[in-house]
């Protein structure tokens, strides 16, 4: 059931949101000369999966977890799209291909290994990763890798229609700091 709503909800936001799309690809490529950003992540199962983002960032900036990187890397129409979350609208496109669903747990770095361990234990690494979900919603991001894997296990244990609107509904209406820079 949650696959057919990723789904549905996943191409109606590309159909709705292209236009929106193709404005921040554009002035996009005029604030660093590449708009789409492509990062090989942690999925389902520990598979590696090519996720899609707006670049908010030089290209040159170290491929390294948000929480480690400078404020100072974030472009301005970076930080625009990082504050309102249209960074994001791009993984729509890895929610379609299966890749992600439009709730779990957010997808972390390969080289995360602390993460990596503390979601291997607790069963979250299971499940396919997410645009949003609790942690995100309630401000914990990868910083604390114990912590980020206790709520998403208690995220996963505690699924339902019910809650996946809800994380979706907070997030879109801006509950969470989203990716946080030092």
């Amino acid at each position: 059931m949650i696959r057919c709503l990723d789904f549905c909800f996943s191409m109606c936001g590309l159909l709705v949101l292209c236009p929106v799309m193709l404005i921040i690809c554009i002035l996009g490529y005029f604030d660093t000369g590449s708009p789409v950003f492509t990062q090989t992540r942690v999925g389902k199962n520990k598979k590696p999966f090519t996720l899609i983002k707006f670049r908010t960032m030089p290209p040159q900036t170290k491929s390294v977890a948000t929480h480690l990187v400078g404020a100072g890397s974030v472009t301005k129409l970076g930080g625009f799209l990082r504050k309102t979350k249209l960074d994001e609208l791009p993984q729509l496109i890895n929610v379609v291909k299966g890749d992600m669903s439009l709730v779990g747990p957010r997808p972390c770095l390969l080289n995360q290994e602390e993460l990596i361990e503390e979601r291997d234990k607790r069963g979250v690494l299971n499940v396919l990763p997410g645009v949003t979900g609790l942690a995100q919603v309630n401000e914990i991001d990868m910083s604390t890798p114990e912590l980020l894997a206790e709520w998403d296990q208690k995220m996963i244990e505690t699924m339902s229609v019910k809650n996946y609107f809800t994380y979706i509904i907070q997030t879109a209406t801006g509950k969470g700091a989203g990716d946080r820079v030092k």
